[in-house]
């Protein structure tokens, strides 16, 4: 792949207003550093587009909703397939900011393989105030923790791997999980912990009625984990096929065979929540 060219990065943000509008102003202006980037801002909540017009990225706008209100996930993918303008994508949560550590990661693999997906835990910071990327690299560094294997808040990766994408809730959980999945069943999937350091902005779940729980566990994060297939198609960065470490190397992650890493953290996480 030609060093020139490289990402079309893309969001679906929450309205620009109060706390969460300073975090995704934050995590845009980041996104706007990077080189070889284009930047696509989706959706119809408040402020959209007018962001992406104050810093001269691209909108689209009409993207198909649930009965909720909820924007379709497999809409939003196909409307900005038909502006891209980069050979590879990188969907990300509008909360995460990234640095220069993202494309070098991403050049890496796709000189590899021609056909991938690559994800990576994020460091979650305290939130919000307006703040620089080096700022809060440097807080994430000193202060942050990860959000572990099972937050997965941005996928860099080849077009048409998922397709046909079901039409997942966005922000409901579930789908992210199934993105693994199938990128699973077809390419090659990196975690990219190692390499990347993507910054979580810690924020809370006001935006939706009935909150994290609603985000989790309600009507449309079922509806979601129905559309995914049930929870055999639920993978998270633990199931990646390989690892790309903080040198750019990239070995086979031993620790998805069977997914073991994977059954071990569940069953940690069942001893700790037994009642």
């Amino acid at each position: 792949m030609p060093v020139g060219r490289l990402l079309t990065l893309f969001s679906i943000p929450k309205p620009f207003a109060g706390p969460i509008g300073t975090i995704q102003w934050n995590a845009l202006r980041s996104w706007c550093a990077l080189p070889d980037v284009q930047v696509v801002l989706v959706g119809d909540d408040a402020g959209v587009a007018a962001a992406a017009h104050e810093v001269g990225v691209e909108h689209v706008g009409g993207i198909a909703v649930s009965e909720y209100g909820t924007p379709l996930l497999d809409d939003a993918f196909a409307r900005v397939e038909s502006i891209a303008r980069k050979p590879l994508r990188c969907f990300v949560n509008a909360d995460i900011v990234f640095g220069e550590d993202l494309p070098a990661a991403t050049r890496r693999v796709a000189n590899t393989a021609s056909a991938f997906l690559l994800v990576g835990e994020t460091i979650d910071v305290a939130a919000p105030e307006p703040a620089d990327p080096e700022t809060l690299a440097r807080r994430a560094r000193a202060e942050g923790r990860s959000r572990g294997a099972t937050a997965i808040d941005y996928f860099v990766f080849t077009p048409g791997l998922f397709d046909p994408i079901p039409p997942f809730a966005v922000g409901r959980a579930r789908f992210d999980n199934w993105l693994v999945w199938r990128a699973r069943e077809r390419a090659t999937v990196v975690d990219a912990t190692s390499a990347v350091l993507a910054v979580h902005q810690r924020h809370d779940y006001s935006h939706i009625v009935g909150g994290e729980d609603e985000a989790h566990f309600g009507v449309e994060a079922a509806r979601n984990l129905a559309l995914a297939g049930g929870k055999r198609r639920l993978y998270t960065i633990h199931d990646a096929s390989h690892r790309l470490d903080a040198s750019l190397r990239l070995p086979r992650n031993l620790g998805a065979a069977f997914r073991l890493r994977e059954n071990a953290r569940k069953a940690v996480w069942k001893l700790r929540h037994r009642r």
